[in-house]
């Protein structure tokens, strides 16, 4: 990475001459920064370089060893838990110290303590959902129900705080030196508020657009549009599973009402396009080997540093190895000698929205049923670098917080709407991961997965004996159909959620028929399941290209996962490309220009490869249709969700002339061919003027998947216009800012044979070899050796500490 190096110094140096010894904005004086002692220049290294044999890590027990395979991977070796998390936690911070800090400060909302008052709206938003507040509930949890977690928690804190104090100036992240501030002392709570960050992460609601779809369209033509359960749905547990229990009772209410206020502006930010993940695992019965073998592969932001750092823990009971989440105990993607595990979001619509009316002015109390109950207010201080502190009452209601008031934004129309969202229970996360590193079988993976509550996630598994299944575990409501779709009214107690599914009723299945269990995003159930199932966001594509593989496949080898992993297959092209060139026939015959793409298209085999010319001329013509088909719907003046991709093909391949295509302000009666005609000709303007600027206009070019540094401005220490193929909707997620942030297959034999990797590297440190290194091997779908390693017998070492 020295060309990253190349054009930091560059640039500070371009800024020296004006600058020096000026602060701009957040950013610190430049002299300190160029200092030969101190500043930059002090973290142009590689971690080998500084390799110490010894290291003082006061309080453990006994002494720990830490072993670093050539990739800087580090493989822990310790004789307890305590002094495992302990070390995890100093070496986690010796790694990635800068990135930890940053993540839960974005999520406690004290990013303008470091950037000023340009920072003051996201970090208002972050306290008012309640993520603090959230983490603070579970730190509560834990003290009253699992001190032995409190105590891990407590050891690896006190680990990150002990590398903290052995931190010269010199040593410290360059992100501290540019931003012009330090580190600060790390506690149990903030390993709760990562996770609670990553709920926020993955999790949205889209009640505030279906409110407003109700009243212009209508129930009727809302089910057609956006059906439960649409055709060719393959749920995450086959569709042909028989639920086996009494469900409980749900009561609907026998008239409802909804709010009536007007239609309402600006949703609350939404997770991003691309944001998924694929899971699953194949029984011995369809393996060569004849054991089980599962795969993993999470879509996120591509970012750097990585959001996953990789490490192997090891007492004498267990040892265990994948992805750990900076700031967090464990594992949380891995696997140990007798079982594997994986996740997938579940994208279950766990936040609802309740409109809150007040007795008065001082919203001090609010109506609920025939009674006025008491609100609690809560003053978030929040710290502006050069300014004077801003103190943020939030109101709180028994639902939760309320988001938007006279004191936030109260211009908007949907003031005094509480949330009421699951982050907000009390719950404890950390036990499930911590329980899965050591689990022995299916038993230990189902009591592990008993402590979890949010985000809801779907969790693969397999064993060394045989077994694998998958369960879709969250604290899930009970509600009534609909309930949670739109906004409620929180002076009505029938609009209450009805308490919660039980655990062993979660969605799960066993050792299925088929021979494989996945998960990628999809709906999780079919209709015959007894409780009510929601969201918006449901995937039409991976999952039906996943399922199709994997009955087809039999005597599958490790190597039939990785290629799967990273299949290119365009699902949505194969499902629509032919019928868009049908509508659009001969209207171009006599465009030389048009007959070239139509050329490629016809001759697509429909892999989004990254050489590939076809996928960038479908993407173009596509996202144009799209848009030309629901472009009325922006005239609504409101936010609405427009139908998906896979409804609205749907209609393309079935109803041409339907309605829906016809644009009501023109005279003429429009049907798809007008609309395909017309995102065509809209191609060939696009590629007009990207021919002109750009003349490769091949898949990678096109799509410039860039792994960005956590600070967007920060734009030297990331990699931009990777190559490699896939896309969203793609098995091989990898679209230009989102991806699998993190691949692994594990085999489990007698011993586990594991491969993964991630885009990134194991150094936070944009200094050093170690921060992108597996960039190209991850862009070529290749992998790293990730069997378990014994401390005595290890190939390949790079260094070892040992901490006493």
């Amino acid at each position: 990475m020295k060309y990253i190096s190349f054009l930091l110094v560059l640039g500070i140096t371009i800024t020296l001459g004006v600058y020096i010894s000026k602060p701009i904005g957040p950013v610190p004086p430049i002299a300190p920064l160029l200092d030969p002692n101190h500043g930059f220049w002090q973290n142009m290294y590689s971690e080998d370089d500084l390799a110490e044999e010894e290291l003082s890590l006061p309080g453990l027990n006994a002494p720990v060893q830490v072993v670093y395979d050539e990739n800087l991977i580090p493989h822990i070796f310790a004789e307890n838990q305590e002094d495992l998390y302990r070390a995890q936690g100093y070496i986690t911070a010796k790694h990635r110290l800068w990135q930890m800090e940053f993540q839960t400060r974005a999520a406690a909302g004290r990013i303008s303590e470091i950037v000023g008052d340009v920072a003051l709206d996201i970090d208002r938003i972050a306290r008012r959902k309640g993520l603090g507040y959230g983490a603070e509930l579970g730190m509560e949890f834990l003290k009253n129900n699992d001190p032995e977690t409190l105590a891990f928690l407590e050891a690896y804190a006190s680990g990150v705080n002990q590398y903290i104090e052995s931190l010269s100036p010199g040593q410290t992240p360059v992100e501290y030196k540019i931003l012009n501030y330090k580190p600060e002392k790390w506690t149990p709570y903030k390993s709760l508020l990562l996770l609670k960050y990553m709920s926020d992460m993955l999790v949205g609601d889209r009640d505030l657009e279906y409110s407003n779809l109700r009243k212009i369209l209508g129930s009727q033509m809302l089910d057609k549009l956006y059906p439960d359960y649409p055709n060719e749905v393959e749920p995450v547990i086959e569709i042909e599973k028989i639920w086996d229990f009494e469900p409980l009772k749900v009561t609907r209410p026998d008239s409802i009402n909804y709010p009536n206020d007007a239609l309402v502006m600006d949703p609350l930010p939404q997770p991003v396009d691309g944001i998924g993940s694929n899971n699953w695992a194949v029984s011995g019965s369809k393996t060569k080997s004849g054991n089980p073998i599962l795969a993993n592969d999470p879509h996120l932001g591509l970012n750097l540093p990585s959001i996953w750092y990789s490490m192997q823990l090891t007492t004498p009971d267990y040892s265990t190895k994948g992805a750990t989440l900076p700031g967090a105990l464990g594992i949380i993607s891995g696997f140990n000698e007798n079982i594997a595990w994986g996740v997938t979001n579940a994208t279950k619509d766990a936040r609802d929205w309740y409109k809150i009316t007040f007795q008065d002015e001082n919203r001090t109390a609010y109506k609920y049923g025939d009674e006025w109950r008491k609100t609690t207010l809560r003053i978030e201080e929040i710290q502006i670098k050069g300014k004077e502190d801003f103190l943020d009452t939030v109101v709180y209601t028994h639902y939760g917080p309320i988001m938007y008031d006279k004191n936030f934004r109260g211009d908007r129309q949907d003031v005094n709407f509480a949330l009421k969202w699951t982050v907000h229970m009390g719950s404890n996360e950390q036990k499930t991961f911590l329980m899965l590193n050591s689990g022995k079988n299916h038993e230990d993976y189902n009591l592990a997965l008993d402590n979890y509550t949010a985000p809801a996630q779907n969790f693969v598994f397999a064993s060394k004996s045989g077994d694998i299944a998958m369960r879709i575990q969250g604290k899930f409501a009970l509600k009534w159909p609909e309930q949670g779709k739109f906004f409620m009214d929180g002076a009505d107690p029938k609009m209450e959620w009805q308490g919660f599914i039980p655990n062993d009723q979660n969605p799960s299945t066993l050792n299925p028929k088929r021979g494989f269990v996945s998960s990628a995003n999809q709906h999780p159930v079919g209709p015959s399941y007894p409780y009510y199932v929601f969201d918006n966001s449901y995937e039409h594509y991976r999952n039906r290209r996943i399922n199709g593989k994997l009955r087809q496949m039999d005597q599958i080898t490790l190597d039939d996962m990785k290629t799967l992993q990273f299949d290119d297959y365009y699902q949505q092209a194969a499902d629509v490309l032919p019928t868009m060139l049908s509508l659009l026939g001969n209207n171009f015959s006599d465009n030389e220009k048009a007959q070239t793409y139509l050329k490629q298209l016809n001759e697509w085999d429909y892999y989004a490869d990254p050489n590939q010319k076809a996928p960038t001329l479908y993407y173009i013509w596509w996202n144009k249709l799209y848009n030309l088909i629901w472009q009325e719907w922006d005239e609504f003046g409101v936010p609405v969700v427009k139908p998906n991709s896979y409804q609205t093909i749907q209609f393309l391949k079935n109803e041409s002339t339907s309605s829906i295509f016809d644009i009501e302000k023109t005279a003429e009666v429009e049907t798809a061919e007008y609309h395909v005609k017309n995102s065509f000709q809209f191609l060939l303007d696009e590629m007009e003027k990207w021919v002109s600027e750009e003349a490769d206009y091949s898949w990678a070019n096109y799509k410039n998947t860039t792994i960005q540094h956590l600070v967007p401005q920060f734009k030297a220490f990331s990699v931009s216009n990777v190559y490699t193929g896939g896309g969203s909707g793609i098995v091989n997620a990898t679209s230009g800012r989102h991806g699998a942030s993190w691949r692994m297959i594990v085999e489990l034999g007698d011993k586990p044979t594991a491969f993964g990797v991630y885009p990134g590297g194991q150094s936070g440190n944009p200094g050093s070899k170690y921060y992108g290194n597996f960039i190209p091997i991850w862009a070529d779908g290749k992998y790293l050796n990730f069997n378990l390693r014994q401390k005595e017998d290890m190939d390949g070492i790079l260094f070892q500490t040992t901490l006493k």
